[in-house]
């Protein structure tokens, strides 16, 4: 990744003393200082798309992408993390009324109740909406008409035939793999971080050293800054105006990484410090050039107190979307395995 110098006043350098290296940058990277890191500019994220791509990586037919990485032995380690059985959703609860911050939720209706059975219906009017937590197959977002691996769009994904490429359908049997949880508000000994406050990779880094556990190739990334634990206490709020979030700086990180699954909480996937003209650059980077399924508006409270009870940040974890023929996601109730 790529290292920038970081320029200080005077009397920063003094409050920080010693303070250097990764531990200077996570303690400088804040909400009160958004301007403490500089951003990534539109040329480092365009020069990126081309050094940092897995296109043609495992193939020029491919539509799997990192998850080629979950081998046979990847679910067997995953699997002998499973000492006392205790399971746990990663899923948020689908929101059937609208909010602040669900603008398209779940469509939920009783269609029969009787003395002798009930039935109802269920429709996501939005897959990708903040309705529920789903998973977003490579058919979701493109770059200049280009999805994963270079598919051209126009050819293969229309509103009238769906996705003929880059499918949901192509994880039909399911995701099991090892999950390692980045519980950064444990790392910074606060409920939830504020919206607005960058993680950078020093930040991840330095979980681990607390944790005493890291991601591998294969191996699904969530990442926790609080979101619901912050809701239940304030209440909702327009959270695509204002959320916490990996920084854009951590995409080669993520890509030395070699995740198979990256998770999490808000549906912006970034702070959006002032002056980030790129958009929604880490979902779309890793989800399109990095070839990285992303687990969208997951819950990880209840997954925190479960690790935390544990001391144990790793896990068996299974994902299991519906076997939609041409869908670009699915919702998913993913399960954490101890």
């Amino acid at each position: 990744m790529k290292i920038r110098t970081l320029v200080v006043s005077a009397l920063a350098v003094t409050l920080l003393g010693a303070i250097t290296g990764a531990a200077a940058f996570s303690q400088l990277a804040s909400p009160e200082r958004p301007g403490s890191r500089p951003l990534v500019t539109k040329a480092e994220y365009e020069r990126w798309q081309t050094e940092l791509s897995n296109w043609g990586r495992w193939g020029k037919d491919d539509e799997l992408g990192t998850l080629n990485l979950i081998t046979p032995a990847k679910r067997k380690q995953a699997a002998a993390l499973v000492k006392d059985g205790f399971t746990v959703s990663l899923a948020s609860d689908a929101a059937t009324q609208t909010a602040v911050d669900v603008p398209c939720p779940v469509e939920w209706a009783m269609v029969t109740a009787s003395q002798s059975g009930a039935t109802d219906r269920i429709a996501y009017p939005c897959i990708h909406g903040a309705g529920a937590t789903h998973l977003d197959s490579f058919a979701h977002v493109f770059f200049g008409g280009k999805m994963w691996n270079g598919y051209a769009v126009s050819e293969l994904v229309t509103k009238e035939r769906g996705a003929a490429k880059n499918s949901i359908l192509t994880m039909k049997n399911g995701i099991v793999t090892r999950g390692v949880l980045y519980d950064i508000p444990k790392l910074k000994g606060v409920q939830y971080l504020e919206p607005g406050t960058r993680i950078f990779a020093e930040d991840l880094e330095a979980w681990e050293k607390k944790a005493g556990v890291k991601v591998t190739p294969g191996d699904a990334l969530f990442l926790r800054w609080g979101r619901w634990t912050r809701r239940a206490k304030l209440g909702p709020w327009p959270v695509n105006d204002a959320m916490a979030g990996l920084d854009n700086s951590v995409l080669p990180w993520l890509k030395q990484r070699d995740i198979a699954i990256l998770g999490w909480e808000t549906p912006g996937y970034a702070p959006k410090p002032a002056g980030d003209m790129l958009g929604n650059p880490v979902h779309d980077f890793v989800l399109t050039i990095l070839g990285v399924h992303l687990l969208d508006r997951a819950d990880f409270d209840a997954l925190s107190e479960a690790a935390a009870a544990r001391n144990r940040w790793e896990f068996m974890v299974t994902i299991a979307p519906l076997p939609i023929p041409h869908g670009t996601g699915s919702p998913v109730n993913p399960i954490a395995v101890f």
